[in-house]
């Protein structure tokens, strides 16, 4: 049973066996989880919040288009590992300890057999490659940036100061002084493991840097960074799924946010634009408003027609449709924009893709 074998080359077969199955359950996550966000974004194409820039109010969005955002990196994340995946799917076995043997082994048997895609072409390298397990942790590391991101976004969406949604309680907890605390701790641990599979990838980079070919007893210490990284975003996503599932959206939290911050400047100056404005003309005198606004405790939509034809004879009493936060959104519904249709189309693009795989 062990002719022509080396527990060299049958680690690195076995590892990548491991890993290959391992790839398809993190996809497989990753998939329920796109598709938990499409659901979500399907019930909200019109629930108007704000979008930021520097964490600021810039211009009205709707929590589906917020959603999908999240959608494509997801999408990106399971490109990244299916790639990963089929350069790993490589046989490794036969290239014995690192210079092959002298028996006369039929390797493109083996492979077709153990379904790998074909054999590595040298034996030197078939036993010391780890590229796999750093573009995997890689990949894996790229997953926890988008689960941390999103957490973080959610820890703030449940605070006071934004109040956008709220947990089910089976993914928060209280304090144990304050009868009023609901800490979204689930979120929190995520973001914070994140760190734990970077460390993950540094810990592989670190390992293979200086090392010699062929094979060196380092190379064992990538067994317990890159099962700790998949298992680590395995436990994220399979938690983050029925979170989002069931986490309640406050539309009018969101309307009401959106309402403030004078996010429809953007669209008062298109408006002067359309009128045949120069935009750097435009900008000013919205800006000028947006001042004046501040200065006198009004917003955009609750300045008179004669406050307006005060700062530009241009307009006219179609601006109040114009700066309206729904108008503003519907009007952006060039692909990839947060129009309804617009993050609709987005919608059925991600739920064939995701169906294509």
């Amino acid at each position: 049973l062990h002719t022509a074998r080396s527990r060299n080359d049958q680690v690195a077969l076995d590892i990548r066996m491991y890993l290959r199955d391992e790839c398809d359950a993190v996809i497989g996550l990753l998939r329920r989880f796109a598709g938990v966000l499409c659901d979500q974004a399907e019930g909200h194409l019109e629930t108007v919040m704000p979008g930021y820039t520097h964490l600021q109010r810039a211009q009205p969005i709707t929590f589906a288009h917020h959603l999908m955002a999240y959608g494509q990196m997801l999408l990106r994340d399971i490109g990244r590992i299916r790639d990963a995946k089929a350069r790993m799917n490589v046989l490794p076995l036969g290239s014995g300890a690192l210079a092959g043997t002298t028996y006369p082994l039929d390797r493109p048997l083996v492979a077709e057999l153990l379904g790998f895609d074909g054999i590595s072409a040298n034996s030197l390298d078939g036993v010391s490659d780890r590229d796999f397990c750093v573009e995997l942790a890689s990949a894996l590391s790229l997953v926890m940036v988008h689960l941390s991101r999103f957490s973080e976004e959610i820890v703030m969406w449940c605070s006071w100061e934004f109040k956008f949604i709220e947990l089910d309680d089976a993914f928060a907890t209280g304090s144990s002084i304050m009868p009023q605390k609901k800490n979204p701790d689930i979120t929190e641990l995520v973001r914070g493991k994140s760190g734990r599979v970077f460390g993950d990838l540094m810990g592989l980079l670190t390992m293979l840097k200086g090392l010699p070919l062929a094979y060196n007893k380092d190379m064992q210490e990538d067994k317990e960074a890159i099962f700790d990284a998949v298992d680590t975003v395995k436990l994220c996503i399979s938690t983050m799924i029925p979170m989002i599932e069931t986490m309640k959206v406050r539309p009018e939290r969101m309307r009401a946010a959106a309402a403030e911050g004078f996010i429809n400047a953007t669209d008062c100056a298109d408006y002067l634009v359309k009128q045949g404005m120069p935009f750097r003309d435009a900008y000013k005198i919205t800006g000028g408003l947006v001042a004046y606004c501040i200065d006198n405790h009004k917003t955009l939509e609750t300045l008179t027609l004669d406050e307006y034809r005060a700062a530009s004879p241009v307009f006219g009493p179609d601006v109040y449709d114009a700066i309206n936060l729904e108008t503003c959104v519907k009007g952006r519904k060039v692909p990839g924009g947060p129009a309804p249709e617009a993050v609709a189309a987005c919608i059925a693009q991600t739920r064939a893709a995701l169906a294509a795989l």
